[in-house]
């Protein structure tokens, strides 16, 4: 008895899929939305693929941090300063500057403080590891490639006249593939959604939904126009916001910590300043 024919793997479907070959990017997206219509692919292995071939088209300027926003060290600071700054933050690395944020001598690994927690002599210059730089215009997959081959996780990005325009880590460049990458630092519970940090102002994710916002600020936005803090925010300004961009909404001012090509991540929420009088 013959037997029955095998049926054709994924490989096989995508193959035939993709035959003849696509002559253009915005043809093989085409045929990869056509794939999902078909179930030859889930949602997230075409959003994966997607930010694959986005990060090809995306400059280091794109993602980074803005120097603003930087956390740093300062050498001159005392161990204790240093210590509390890592606490507060909940990073794993940090710029080490000089004089200013242009002067930056190395990056300070969280872990390296072990010792001083541990009662022991330390020089935190000794513990420093190399700094790398990379300009502005840098290619995010190009970055990921060498971040990649030299194991490095944080580079420092230096505008057209070499000073320090922000930084950049591997997370920043993988979420635009893969979408946002939570660690054990971030809040993932639901009553976690709202948090009041050592300076008195809230992070929030953006997943919140009004009227949990709505209550714990003591607003009154619609439901009706959005269901979420994120949401509300990309209404407001009609477009996705990027990273550092604020907002003021009814008395609140709403800085953007967290976003990227396709969503808000999260907010940094505190009351608007109130405008100072003119003198008549």
């Amino acid at each position: 008895m013959d037997n029955p024919p095998s049926r054709p793997s994924l490989l096989d479907r995508l193959s035939a899929l993709l035959s003849p070959e696509p002559e253009d990017r915005d043809e093989l997206i085409g045929l990869l939305h056509s794939a999902f219509e078909r179930n030859l692919l889930d949602a997230d292995a075409l959003s994966i693929i997607e930010g694959a071939l986005q990060v090809s088209d995306m400059q280091v300027r794109e993602v980074m941090v803005p120097r603003a926003q930087m956390d740093i060290v300062q050498l001159d600071s005392p161990i204790d300063a240093i210590a509390n700054v890592v606490i507060d933050t909940a990073h794993s690395r940090f710029p080490a500057v000089g004089e200013n944020r242009d002067d930056v001598v190395g990056i300070l690994m969280a872990k390296d403080l072990l010792r001083y927690f541990a009662g022991r002599e330390l020089d935190v210059r000794d513990m420093l590891r190399p700094a790398v730089f990379v300009p502005e215009s840098k290619r995010l997959n190009v970055l990921l490639r060498e971040f990649r081959v030299s194991r490095n996780h944080m580079a420092i990005v230096v505008d057209e006249y070499g000073g320090v325009a922000g930084l950049v880590t591997i997370e920043d460049v993988l979420e635009q593939i893969v979408g946002d990458i939570e660690d054990e630092f971030d809040f993932d519970e639901v009553e976690d959604n709202i948090r009041l940090d050592q300076q008195g102002r809230y992070r929030v994710k953006a997943t919140t939904e009004i009227e949990d916002f709505n209550e714990a600020f003591d607003r009154d936005f619609s439901e009706e126009d959005c269901d979420t803090i994120g949401g509300l925010v990309i209404r407001h300004l009609g477009r996705l916001p990027k990273r550092g961009e604020v907002v003021n909404i009814e008395g609140l001012r709403i800085q953007v910590l967290r976003a990227d090509s396709r969503r808000v991540h999260t907010l940094q929420v505190e009351a608007a300043p109130k405008p100072v009088p003119t003198e008549s």
